[in-house]
């Protein structure tokens, strides 16, 4: 249970009010079953007898006419009432969650290890919150409801006649308290195979789909079916076996309700023998004990989900905790200073060698720097160190004041299914159409808005599809112009374009630096021209530097890679 803590703790913290108010009102609900039951049963019971004697003038048929009619109304109001409120408790907590996941997920470390398998990402994100979204509504309030009603049951019976208590105390409250449990420690094994099976599922058909092209090529399509097929099959089996124990659980739990009533019969047949009880409350005490067994019937289920959702909170808890983790904040440069490295090494999670090592190198406000190199040189690494993207792990990392700090503009840039709205205002949430309209305009988007006829409501696809590599980077530029920042971060921003589209972008951007500090990671000649200085990296450290106008700059720049 250790493994729910955290869950739990989100749980009681979001709502805590509405989710005790929902568990009462489910108790509420089973309750006035148990009670209208009873007294129905006490009823026509108590009417038919009487209407044998002479008491049957002075009989009262009001009062329990009017107890039915107030627990019938009461049972329908509470039961509604419970649906009302505790799926709206637990709506809102799964919101509350979700948002804490992708806070989690966000950190440097966890979105590293999920680069490589995003059906994993998946995964986490619906099937396992899905789990946990039956924890309150399947486990803990079923659970509640259950013991409460199961005490109320007992002391009514009890005050009925102490026999009667006996039958619900040791058959049908130990069954349904035992029984469950019992099938919550036994699914465990089944919902990690079925959570297993149905991870490699989604992550095989993921690769089947985005990989289409790739395995007809190498003719592997029918292997990666047959993966996919093995995959459906191990999650049939687990299926199979947890339908299995819901099977023989329920089968157990329904005989242990009815030797519970078989006993509760014959006890109050005898006390009715023996006159200590009569007819009509014998009545009372076998219907309200048939009642009482709705209250245990959810429980057999509860079990099979508290399984799931250990698993998933096993998962999904360490990154709940992760998600309040505070961000990488650099300390304030000194005034002029829009960047400084002073004696940094960084070194990879798992790699032998750093790939910087005591690196320093700084960028004044107003200057563009290059840093090339062959791959692996540590130039990437540079950039996800100062975003905070890895961990530091010896020197210091300074920054000019600002809010934001950076901005990062890509060779790869994120773009997401929704309206070109929607995209740049992830940069500027408040910013106004006439604002987002002057951006794309600067940033040379603005024929491409023209042959749009939605404007700013067009969607795109998935990562921009319907935008072709040129338009992507403009609208990336314009998305960066949003959010001005006193350092520019420019990872390649014109790889993969053509000549023509990426002088144009290049020379959108241009005047948008002066004014900040720049730092460009490229190999590309056209790109490094931007730079006042230039620095070779080799090793993870600076092993040649170059300013404009200086011999060696001319030198530096025939070495890169040509338009």
């Amino acid at each position: 249970m250790k493994d729910l803590s955290p869950v739990l703790r989100l749980f009681w913290q979001e709502r805590r009010r509405a989710l005790i108010g929902g568990a009462v009102l489910m108790a509420l609900t089973l309750v006035a079953g148990v009670a209208l039951l009873g007294l129905s049963g006490w009823f026509i019971t108590a009417t038919a007898i009487a209407g044998l004697s002479s008491a049957a003038l002075a009989f009262d048929i009001f009062l329990p006419g009017a107890s039915i009619r107030f627990l019938a109304l009461g049972r329908t109001f509470a039961r509604y009432g419970e649906r009302l409120v505790t799926h709206d408790a637990t709506l809102r907590v799964l919101a509350r969650l979700r948002e804490r996941l992708f806070r989690g997920y966000a950190t440097p470390a966890a979105a590293g290890a999920l680069r490589l398998r995003p059906a994993r990402l998946l995964f986490r994100l619906t099937t396992e919150v899905d789990a946990l979204d039956s924890l309150y509504l399947r486990v803990l309030a079923p659970v509640a409801a259950a013991v409460a009603v199961a005490i109320l049951l007992s002391l009514a019976l009890w005050l009925v006649h102490p026999a009667l208590a006996w039958p619900v105390m040791l058959l049908l409250v130990p069954a349904g308290v035992l029984l469950p449990w019992w099938v919550a420690r036994a699914a465990l094994r089944p919902n990690r195979r079925r959570a297993l099976a149905l991870e490699a599922l989604r992550a095989r058909v993921v690769d089947l789909a985005q990989g289409q092209t790739d395995l007809v090529m190498a003719g592997r399509v029918h292997a990666q079916a047959q993966a996919v097929m093995a995959a459906d099959a191990k999650l049939t089996e687990a299926e199979d076996a947890l339908n299995r124990l819901d099977g023989r659980s329920g089968a157990l739990l329904f005989l242990a309700g009815q030797a519970a009533l078989v006993v509760t019969l014959l006890i109050s047949a005898t006390l009715v023998e023996e006159q200590a009880i009569s007819a009509a409350v014998a009545a009372f005490a076998l219907l309200a004990a048939f009642a009482g067994l709705e209250a245990f019937a959810p429980l057999r289920r509860s079990a099979l989900e508290l399984g799931r959702a250990l698993l998933a909170a096993r998962r999904l808890g360490p990154r709940l905790q992760a998600a309040a983790e505070a961000p990488v904040e650099w300390p304030a440069s000194a005034p002029g200073t829009a960047l400084r490295l002073q004696g940094v090494t960084l070194r990879h999670d798992g790699a032998a060698e750093p790939v910087l090592r005591d690196l320093t190198l700084h960028v004044a406000e107003g200057e563009c720097v290059a840093l090339v190199g062959e791959s692996g040189a540590g130039k990437s690494s540079i950039l996800a160190l100062i975003s905070g993207e890895v961990p530091l792990e010896a020197g210091q990392v300074s920054l000019a004041a600002g809010t934001p700090r950076t901005v990062w503009m890509s060779q790869h840039p994120a773009l997401f299914q929704d309206s070109l709205r929607g995209n740049l205002q992830l940069a500027a949430p408040e910013a106004g159409d006439d604002e987002l309209v002057a951006a794309l305009d600067a940033a040379g988007f603005s024929p491409v808005l023209a042959a749009m006829p939605e404007g700013l409501d067009t969607r795109l696809g998935e990562g921009g599809f319907g935008l072709s590599s040129g338009q992507t980077r403009r609208l990336a530029l314009a998305r960066a112009l949003l959010r001005p920042a006193p350092l520019w971060l420019l990872d390649e921003p014109t790889e993969g374009l053509d000549r023509d589209t990426a002088q144009a972008l290049l020379k959108r951007l241009q005047p948008r630096l002066a004014g900040h500090g720049t730092l460009i990671v490229t190999h590309l000649r056209r790109e490094a021209a931007l730079a006042d200085r230039i620095l070779l990296l080799r090793d993870g450290r600076v092993a040649g530097e170059a300013r404009r106008g200086d011999p060696d700059h001319s030198s530096l720049l025939e070495k890169l890679r040509s338009d």
